[in-house]
C-alpha cells in the first residue's frame, strides 16, 4: 500500500519517561507504516532542555507559529528531586507553560467516550469540554521565601515613573510570597477563543472565577468576557440556540456534578489544570482526555493531558512489563494529523486520523485494553494487554478497517 503523502510538516515535540517510550511505539506501529511522515523534530526531553538552557522549548513554540500545527509528548516539569536526578543547571519552567505563553492560546480538553467505561458521575451522559486559559497566573509567577520579619509590598511603576503601591502583608516571622499577573489582551484572546469554539461546536459556554474574593484580578476576567460577549457574540449565540453565562467557581463545581454534560466549562489557567484532571478521572482515566491549544491566530498544538507516567518508566528501566494507556498520546497525533490534513486539503490524512481513532475505540470496546481501564470497565470479558501489545492490537483493528 502506498503511504499517504504530506505537503507541510508537523512540529514534533518529543518528551520524557514512559510517554517517550510510547511515542516511539506509536510512530513505529501506527504512523510510519501508513504515512510518509514529515515533521520538524524538537527533543523536549529534560536532558536536552537542560543542555540547551531550555532554548529548544522556545524554538519549538516559534516553529509551531511557522507551521501552524504541532504535536507534543508529555514532559517533566522539574522539582527539587528532579534537579538532583537529572543534574540540572536550574529548575526549568514548565515547557507547557512556556509554549502556551508564546502561542497565547486556550487549551480545550475533552474526555474520550468509550462503551464500557462509564463515568463515576452517573448523570454525565455527554463529554464536558474544559477550556483552560493558557497564559499567566501561577505558571508565570514570581516567588520569594521570606526569611523573617518585614513588610511585603506590591509595586507597579508606570512608564512615566509614577507608582502604585499596596501593602501585601507585614510579616512578624518567616513566610512566603507569590506574585502573579495576566494581561487584558490575553484574557480577551481567551474569551474570543471560547466563544468561537462554543459556536463551532454548538455547545453552551460556562465561565467561572472567584470574583467575590478577587475583586480586581478575577473580576477583570469576568468583565472582559461580558464586554466581548455583549459586543460581538450575543446575537450569534442567540441565533445558534446556545447560552453563555458566568458563575462563581464553587457554584460551577456544584452545577457540573448535577449536569448531564455536553457543554464547555471555561476556567482560568490553574483552575482549568485542576478541573480538567477531575473531569478526565471522573470520566474514566487521565489517559482518556484529548487536549489542544488553540491560539487566536489559528495555530494548533495537540498533546496528551496527563504526565510522563514516571512509575511505569522506572519499571520499564528495570525490564519489568508495563500496561500503560497510550490513548491520549495516540489522539494527540490523530488530532494534529487531522488538522494538518484540513489546513492542507489532504483528505487522505484526515481520513487516516478518523480511522485510527475509530480503531482505538473499537479495540477497547472489544475488551482489549490496558490495566487502568480493565479496573474500571463494566465489561465482563476483558483482555489486559501490556503497553506494546495494546498498540499492536490497535494496529490489527486498524488494518481490519482498511
Amino acid at each position: 500500500m502506498e503511504k499517504i503523502k504530506m505537503t507541510t510538516p508537523l512540529v514534533e515535540m518529543d518528551g520524557d519517561e514512559m510517554t517517550r517510550i510510547l511515542w516511539k511505539m506509536i510512530k513505529e506501529e501506527l504512523l510510519l507504516p501508513y504515512i510518509d511522515l514529515k515533521t520538524e523534530y524538537y527533543d523536549l526531553g529534560l536532558e536536552h532542555r537542560n543542555e540547551t538552557d531550555d532554548q529548544v522549548t522556545i524554538d519549538s513554540a516559534e516553529a509551531t507559529k511557522k507551521y501552524g500545527v504541532a504535536v507534543k509528548c508529555a514532559t517533566i516539569t522539574p522539582n527539587a528531586a528532579r534537579m538532583t536526578e537529572y543534574n540540572l543547571k536550574e529548575m526549568w519552567k514548565s515547557p507547557n507553560g512556556t509554549i502556551r505563553a508564546i502561542l497565547d492560546g486556550t487549551v480545550f480538553r475533552k474526555p474520550i467516550i468509550v462503551k464500557g467505561i462509564e463515568p463515576c458521575v452517573k448523570n454525565w451522559q455527554k463529554p464536558i469540554t474544559l477550556a483552560r486559559h493558557a497564559y499567566g497566573d501561577v505558571y508565570k509567577n514570581t516567588e520569594i521565601k521570606v526569611p523573617g520579619a518585614g513588610k511585603a509590598e506590591l509595586v507597579f511603576t508606570a512608564a512615566d515613573g509614577t507608582e502604585i503601591r499596596e501593602t501585601i502583608h507585614t510579616f512578624t516571622g518567616p513566610g512566603i510570597l507569590q506574585g502573579i499577573h495576566n494581561t487584558d489582551q490575553s484574557i480577551a484572546s481567551f474569551a474570543k477563543s471560547c466563544f468561537n469554539y462554543a459556536l463551532d461546536t454548538k455547545q453552551d459556554l460556562w465561565f467561572a472565577t472567584k470574583d467575590t474574593i478577587s475583586k480586581k484580578y478575577d473580576h477583570n476576567f469576568k468583565d472582559i468576557f461580558q464586554e466581548i460577549f455583549d459586543a460581538e457574540y450575543k446575537e450569534k449565540f442567540e441565533a445558534a440556540g446556545i447560552e453563555y453565562f458566568y458563575t462563581l467557581i464553587d457554584d460551577a463545581v456544584a452545577r457540573v456534578m448535577k449536569a448531564k454534560g455536553g457543554f464547555i466549562w471555561a476556567c482560568k489557567n490553574y483552575d482549568g489544570d485542576v478541573m480538567s484532571d477531575m473531569v478526565s478521572s471522573a470520566f474514566g482515566s487521565l489517559a482518556m482526555m484529548t487536549s489542544v491549544l488553540v491560539s487566536p491566530d489559528g495555530v494548533y498544538e495537540y498533546e496528551a493531558a496527563h504526565g510522563t507516567v514516571q512509575r511505569h518508566y522506572y519499571k520499564h528501566l528495570k525490564g519489568e512489563e508495563t500496561s500503560t494507556n497510550s490513548v491520549a498520546t495516540i489522539y494527540a497525533w490523530t488530532g494534529a494529523l487531522r488538522k494538518r490534513g484540513e489546513l492542507d486539503g489532504n483528505r487522505d490524512l484526515t481520513d487516516f486520523a478518523d480511522r485510527l481513532e475509530k480503531a482505538t475505540v473499537q479495540t477497547i470496546e472489544a475488551g482489549k485494553m490496558t490495566k487502568d481501564l480493565a479496573l474500571i470497565t463494566s465489561r465482563k470479558e476483558v483482555t489486559v494487554l501490556n503497553s506494546e501489545d495494546f498498540i499492536k492490537a490497535i494496529r490489527e483493528t486498524f488494518d481490519s478497517l482498511a
